[in-house]
């Protein structure tokens, strides 16, 4: 249900920036999806269809998923997270909480879960693009 009330808010800011930029017709919706927060994509898009409004009747989305890159504070380690290292509740667990994530991942040089998200989090709307 997560996915749902994330398509709902990408709609609506995508509505807001169409206004601002005088679009009547949308044709392409492009999101970025941090890694951490554990959306299923498939879910998603298929919300998003849903919720169109007549601005969003022939938009496409492009959802582009982007990886968590972490630095650790204590040994200085850049890593790339990986989601399979994580059991079953714990995905679920930093889905629905990504700061979660403090506590179940850690450093694979050092093993401190004193770490930085470099990247991978939230949910942004990168561009709408149209016809005025």
């Amino acid at each position: 249900m997560h996915e749902w009330a994330l398509a709902e808010a990408v709609i609506s800011a995508a509505s807001e920036a169409a206004k601002k930029e005088g679009l009547r017709e949308v044709t392409e919706v492009r999101i970025s999806v941090g890694e951490l927060q554990q959306i299923e994509l498939d879910v998603l898009e298929f919300a998003l269809t849903q919720f169109r409004k007549t601005e969003f009747q022939d938009a496409t989305f492009r959802i582009e998923k982007v990886k968590a890159k972490m630095w650790c504070r204590v040994c200085g380690n850049r890593w790339i997270f990986n989601e399979k290292e994580l059991n079953e509740s714990t995905v679920e667990a930093v889905h629905f909480v990504p700061e979660m994530a403090h506590v179940y991942v850690k450093c694979p040089r050092c093993g401190s879960p004193d770490f930085e998200v470099l990247e991978g989090r939230g949910v942004w709307l990168l561009s709408v693009k149209g016809v005025k």
